[in-house]
């Protein structure tokens, strides 16, 4: 487990984490999402003790990760990518790890294999591609075979069939019981592997639940509705739904209310009900809907872009 309290972090007058509270419990895939600026690295970087907190706290398994002896034992990570010697081969590179936190030298073909490395481990990883890159960088956070897993972006650069491979793998682990905390932009993905998420935005907590309640919350979740009396439905609907909209194809869309409370209402008022559909919204569609806010980097509405061809 990964638990933080109060954890904040200031550079000078800015505030990069904002009092964050939180925990991360094994046995699930935690995903850790935020716009652009909202402080997850900073807070990834608190959790093993790159970066000291202004105020607050945070432990790995109930102790500072900076009180670990052989750390890689306990926790992987995965924070960049490229932090990788280029002129090492990538089996050395993962010897190097193995050996400065007392691993067998036999893991190091282990994880390599896991990865589906082996094949290279002894080409430099200068000439490695991002998803290559991706692939040592999780083999290296593995080699430990840690109870806790800490992945921000895994998985850029990867293919389609490496997408797979790293949701496939991070649900088993998950299985097993370990901690799992991933970063990631990729909605979609993140919507097909984690069960938690924990959302934050300008370095404040924003949400701190489960994938299904996150998009239950959004406004985008609607009822389809439709009915021979449009208007008497419309009529019945209008005190309790949030907002009402006719389509042009006949349907009313009903925000605020769910299908048996839409339901409940149209047979009070003895209005026939011909369709009733529940229009869910996207993890996407929740996440920017509920970070609107917080986005610290956004282009200016009223912008536009010019193209000024060069004179011949």
């Amino acid at each position: 487990m990964i638990e933080a309290r109060h954890l904040t972090k200031r550079y000078g007058p800015v505030v990069a984490v904002d009092d964050l509270t939180f925990d991360v419990q094994p046995g699930l895939v935690t995903g850790f999402l935020g716009p652009n600026g909202a402080g997850k690295s900073t807070t990834m970087r608190m959790i093993l003790g790159l970066d000291a907190p202004t105020r607050g706290t945070v432990t790995v398994q109930g102790d500072p990760y900076r009180s670990f002896h052989n750390p890689l034992h306990r926790v992987g990570a995965l924070l960049e990518a490229r932090g990788i010697h280029p002129g090492r081969s990538a089996r050395n590179h993962l010897l190097c790890l193995a050996q400065s936190n007392a691993i067998p030298s036999h893991r190091v073909d282990d994880v390599l294999e896991m990865v589906g490395l082996t094949s290279v481990a002894d080409k430099r990883t200068g000439g490695f591609s991002l998803g290559m890159n991706q692939r040592l960088g999780i083999a290296g956070a593995l080699l430990g075979d840690p109870e806790v897993l800490l992945l921000d972006e895994p998985v850029n650069g990867l293919d389609p069939e490496g997408i797979i491979w790293i949701r496939t793998l991070l649900r088993a682990l998950a299985a097993e019981g370990r901690t799992i905390l991933l970063s990631s932009h990729l909605m979609t993905e993140m919507s097909m592997t984690a069960d938690r998420l924990i959302v934050i935005g300008r370095g404040a907590l924003i949400a701190d639940t489960s994938v299904e309640e996150f998009i239950r919350r959004s406004s985008g979740n609607r009822i389809r509705v439709r009915s021979p009396r449009l208007d008497d439905l419309r009529a019945a609907l209008a005190d309790a739904a949030r907002e009402l909209e006719t389509r042009d194809d006949g349907a009313l869309i009903v925000t605020g209310l769910d299908c048996p409370q839409v339901a409940t209402l149209a047979a009070a008022a003895g209005v026939p009900v011909h369709e009733l559909v529940a229009e869910t919204a996207s993890l996407e569609q929740a996440y920017l809907e509920l970070t609107q806010d917080s986005v610290e980097y956004r282009p200016d509405d009223e912008s536009h872009l010019s193209f000024v061809h060069p004179a011949a």
